[in-house]
């Protein structure tokens, strides 16, 4: 499945959250939103989701992923995702999903 097709079928499940609508990320991305807060996104093909810093962190650390930079700032509560299968993203969404609701 490549990622386009992933981010798609994670906006599909989403979409029946009542506060959960698609849209952009940061720029042109596609983008899901809670309650108008982004928690995942999908630029230039990469999952990126909205983490406590601290779990970002520690996912970074542990190799499935980065953060994700924009221009020279490094946006420490944001994972671009890395070692995890497309098929995978839903957990991680669903974690992002939570952090946006707090």
């Amino acid at each position: 499945m490549d990622a386009e097709a992933a981010f798609a079928a994670l906006a599909e499940r989403f979409a029946q959250e009542p506060d959960v609508e698609p849209g952009t990320g940061f720029g042109s991305a596609p983008g899901l939103r809670a309650g108008g807060k982004i928690f995942a996104m999908l630029p230039q093909g990469e999952l990126v989701v909205k983490l406590p810093a601290d779990r970002c962190g520690a996912m970074v650390e542990a190799g499935v992923g980065r953060f994700f930079v924009v221009g020279r700032r490094t946006m420490r509560e944001w994972l671009v995702v890395d070692g995890v299968d497309p098929n995978g993203w839903m957990a991680l969404s669903a974690e992002a999903l939570a952090y946006a609701r707090r």
